[in-house]
């Protein structure tokens, strides 16, 4: 490891020391998907441990691919540990608890320094930064902590104009859509993007409104009844093909909300006014500004602009 100034738990900082082998908790929060890891592979000269959350594009599958899992499902700390890394990253704080990875405490004392995304660090968020703000925030502070500024920038200002032009598309709406972020179906109950998200970042950069943004939970059980009393305009649909479980498709979702006696009754059902987005994509990560100009798209194609 080379040095430079540690510190043992980093909530959207980089005051860690620079890594040879770093581990990331990769995970869907509380909706199911595998937590995996794996073992340090040699990589231009730095080892490098990675997650499998989902299916993984085209531009990156051969690299990525090489790196061995080292748990399917869920990482217990002991396991982390054993692969020895330098540094612990998580999207979410959720994956450091007892019972999975283990705590940020209990590793700081194994000597093991933690990483939690600026995205899901509300509580640190005093300068009020917008979602995709804290997102590049988090790109510039993993350039400084592999010592990589100049790539970690130029990433930050190719998602920037993705950003800049979403808000240039808003700017230009006709009206203001109601929009539903359906993202799973449990038994034919939805599950949808509250307040506080990605999904309501995005409503509010394209001139839109997400229709549950009164709901302070990030991805809340709701009823067909809550649905149709908000009777949104667009319903923007998270596929999840590739987890394979029944309903997981935008597919199935559209054909089951066409089977249900309440959902059929939906003006963005009725008239088929659908946007289809890779699930994994309403979380934040390096891939959310694609499912951004799905959606500007997807609203320009359904007549919601100038």
């Amino acid at each position: 490891m080379r040095s430079s100034t540690a510190s043992p738990r980093t909530n959207g900082s980089a005051q860690v020391a620079r890594p040879e082998a770093v581990a990331p908790a990769h995970s869907r929060r509380n909706r199911g998907s595998r937590r995996t890891r794996r073992r340090p592979e040699s990589s231009g000269g730095r080892a490098v441990v990675a997650g499998r959350c989902s299916c993984v594009p085209p531009r990156g599958r051969a690299a990525y691919e090489r790196i061995p899992v080292l748990n399917p499902k869920i990482l217990t700390s002991e396991q982390l540990r054993a692969a020895a890394p330098d540094l612990a990253v998580s999207p979410f704080g959720s994956l450091f608890t007892g019972d999975r990875a283990g705590t940020r405490q209990e590793l700081h004392k194994a000597g093991l320094p933690t990483y939690v995304s600026a995205a899901d660090c509300p509580d640190a968020n005093e300068a009020r930064l917008t979602p995709f703000d804290l997102l590049f925030r988090d790109y510039e502070n993993m350039g400084r902590i592999f010592g990589v500024e100049d790539r970690a920038a130029a990433l930050v200002a190719e998602q920037r104009a993705v950003v800049e032009a979403a808000a240039d598309a808003g700017r230009k709406a006709a009206g203001k859509p109601s929009i539903v972020w359906l993202y799973s179906m449990f038994n034919g109950v939805p599950y949808v993007a509250g307040d506080g998200g990605m999904p309501s970042a995005m409503s509010r950069l394209l001139g839109a409104e997400n229709a549950f943004d009164d709901v302070g939970e990030l991805w809340p059980e709701v009823s067909w009844e809550e649905v149709a009393e908000r009777d949104p305009d667009v319903i923007v649909i998270g596929d999840l093909s590739e987890r394979g479980r029944p309903g997981d498709s935008a597919e199935e979702k559209i054909a089951m909300m066409r089977e249900n006696p309440l959902a059929a009754k939906l003006t963005a059902v009725r008239e088929g006014r659908f946007i289809e987005v890779p699930g994994v994509e309403l979380d934040p990560s390096v891939r959310t500004v694609n499912t951004l100009r799905l959606v500007a798209d997807g609203l320009e194609r359904l007549g919601h602009a100038r």
